[in-house]
């Protein structure tokens, strides 16, 4: 059985947009044409893909296994292309990363900037997308290069996922910023989470949720969780308005800064951020310049301290040492 590229991203488009009328509009082809290709595709194939309801379709089991398997393979031809323009001296061709909104907010536009500067033919093009859907798309071939960070009870990843370490990023309890009289100081209280164990608090990604349920149960405690968000930007507004309590990483802080929070380092081993990759070594040139690039970027930014995050950021963050008890 042969199927037919053009035909197998038309029953992709669909699954992506869900309607003929949205895949015609996102390949730029005519609602007949791509229900001419599906059909076509259902002959190759001799199976039942779509099924007809109402004035629309949906995909049939069949039809939703194929535009998995489809994404996947539509994914790693579109990376051979891009990887086969990069061998030309990297004068032209594409490269593409995904990356978690602190790190986007912090080194890799520097990484970036330096890569346009090295490579100026190269295309590169930029998403957000927290580490288990970057290497979701990793892995399907969406993207070259994805920059996640792991936690110590992190699993590990799945085989084929190589990391390049960048940095280790601390994490900060972060706490609201008007201290009344006579409140503890850091020096007195330091990063004591049990002291506010009965405190709301606000939790973050999945990766990061697990990092605080973690930190908690060592300190004797489970959390109680009354907001969730990936923002740090919305949880440090919540924690200026006294809503609750939260853990960053140092990056968060460092990327956005509200001026009416308190933040204190806490002990025990920081988050590791990497670039990761996928497939056999080698990577190709473009995808190398790439992570070579986002290693300079921070490392070059360095002051010297050995926690990989160099002025640029952490003297963006000051760090004050008044952290207030809950009811103080």
């Amino acid at each position: 059985m042969t199927i037919d590229v053009v035909r197998l991203r038309v029953l992709v488009a669909l699954a992506r947009a869900g309607t003929v009328t949205a895949a015609a509009h996102e390949l730029h082809y005519s609602q007949s044409s791509v229900s001419h290709h599906l059909a076509r595709l259902e002959a190759e194939t001799g199976a039942k893909l779509v099924q007809r309801v109402g004035r629309g379709v949906r995909l049939t089991e069949a039809g939703r296994l194929l535009a998995e398997r489809g994404a996947e393979i539509l994914g790693r031809l579109d990376a051979a292309s891009a990887e086969l323009s990069a061998h030309v001296g990297l004068r032209a061709g594409r490269v593409r990363l995904a990356a978690f909104p602190s790190a986007l907010g912090t080194f890799v536009p520097a990484a970036a900037q330096r890569l346009a500067r090295e490579h100026p033919g190269l295309d590169l093009r930029l998403m957000e997308a927290e580490p288990p859907e970057a290497l979701r798309l990793l892995r399907a071939g969406e993207v070259d290069v994805a920059v996640v960070f792991r936690y110590g009870g992190t699993g590990p990843e799945d085989d084929g996922v190589r990391l390049v370490h960048l940095l280790d990023d601390p994490s900060l309890l972060v706490t609201p910023g008007l201290v009344s009289s006579g409140a503890a100081t850091g020096s007195d209280l330091g990063a004591d989470l049990a002291a506010y164990a009965d405190a709301p608090w606000i939790a973050g990604c999945e990766r990061c949720r697990a990092h605080l349920l973690a930190l908690c149960g060592e300190a004797g405690f489970e959390p109680r969780v009354s907001f969730t968000t990936d923002d740090y930007v919305a949880v440090q507004a919540m924690v200026a308005a006294g809503l609750g309590v939260a853990v960053l990483p140092r990056l968060a802080l460092s990327a956005h800064r509200h001026p009416d929070v308190l933040t204190c380092e806490l002990p025990g081993p920081a988050r590791r951020v990497h670039a990761a990759t996928y497939g056999e070594p080698p990577d190709p040139p473009a995808t190398a310049a790439l992570v070579a690039a986002l290693l300079r970027a921070q490392l070059g930014a360095g002051d010297g301290a050995g926690d990989g995050v160099g002025p640029s950021l952490s003297s963006s963050v000051a760090l004050q040492t008044a952290v207030p008890v809950p009811g103080s």
